[in-house]
């Protein structure tokens, strides 16, 4: 039996075990300790906030160093920093298979970060569906920032972008080729493009990369919320440390803006009904799985659908029926 009480007070105190075995909780599928990381999210409350950063990049940009080198560089102006790391689970275990502590050893030794590698469970592009609850735990927790790292370009960035209060996009130095592989919807919630790798030989590249993004930047339909000269493109080096003060100077740039116009808080409530409905989706979908005489009428309505005899539309509207939707 978890110790709510107990458990609440030791994250609101900075205990980073607690903090891991409460994410350990909301991580849990188990309907016991679904319950009870419910009752420790509402012991814990609201009253903390965090930035929150989402971060992605193509395979090889370097997400890993730059996470470290800036986590680094923030930790060492005192601020307290998160990082949630989603990795590709194991098709076998199910347990994440990178481990990023391996990957940022210099930063998950520092008192002043949290380094938390989390399996996706093969939610939605890697974005595992407890990951804004982790948020949550880290901001009772105390922490500043929280960075959440997802696996790869895709619909996941879409999903961390509904969680985030930044989203900023790690890309390195290519041709016009990849410019046009990076897809538009990516490029369309990114509020800050970093070119990586912009040292030695690839400088110059670097350079040219960061105009290409910037004259595609141009081109888009200016967004609710976008400050002046926002989204921008920008070089930095994790690698040598260049251009990371830049790119957290724009960083609280954007946000003071977003907080002074009153989108900050607005894009927040947004995602707090956003999340609602979601969740209560998945409740919905537990409660017909789960109810001994639902699960039995669904499993005649596959049946039905499998063998002709009914539409899938038609069956969904009569499994929905018990519940009043038919």
């Amino acid at each position: 039996m978890t110790d709510i009480a107990a458990m609440a007070k030791a994250v609101r105190a900075g205990d980073r075990r607690a903090l891991a075995r409460a994410i350990t909780l909301v991580e849990s599928g188990k309907p016991a300790h679904r319950d009870a990381a419910l009752a420790l999210l509402d012991a814990l409350g609201a009253d903390r906030q965090a930035l929150r950063i989402g971060l992605s990049g193509t395979p090889g940009v370097g997400k890993s160093t730059f996470i470290e080198t800036f986590g680094l560089m923030l930790t060492q102006r005192d601020l307290k920093v998160a990082v949630l790391a989603v990795d590709p689970s194991s098709a076998r275990s199910g347990g994440s298979i990178l481990g990023d502590k391996t990957r940022m050893e210099r930063l998950s030794r520092d008192p002043r970060a949290f380094i938390r590698p989390s399996p996706s469970q093969t939610h939605l592009g890697g974005v595992a569906r407890r990951t804004r609850e982790a948020i949550r735990l880290c901001e009772a927790a105390g922490f500043d920032l929280v960075l959440v790292e997802t696996v790869g370009v895709g619909q996941s960035e879409t999903v961390v972008a509904r969680m985030t209060d930044l989203f900023v996009l790690l890309l390195a130095p290519a041709g016009g080729d990849e410019l046009q592989g990076v897809k538009r919807g990516i490029m369309e919630i990114a509020d800050l493009i970093l070119v990586n790798k912009a040292d030695g030989d690839l400088r110059a590249p670097a350079m040219r990369t960061r105009s290409d993004y910037a004259g595609a930047l141009r081109l888009m339909r200016k967004r609710e919320g976008d400050a002046e000269g926002f989204p921008k493109a920008i070089c930095v080096s994790a690698l040598e440390t260049e251009g990371l003060e830049a790119a957290w100077d724009e960083m609280r740039t954007l946000t003071a803006w977003r907080r002074r116009s009153g989108h900050f808080d607005a894009t927040r409530a947004a995602q707090a009904r956003h999340w609602f409905r979601e969740e209560l989706r998945a409740e919905m979908m537990a409660l017909l799985t789960t109810d001994a005489d639902l699960r039995e009428r669904l499993t005649g309505l596959e049946d039905d659908v499998s063998a002709g005899r009914m539409t899938p539309a038609a069956a969904a509207r009569a499994a929905l029926a018990p519940l009043g939707g038919g």
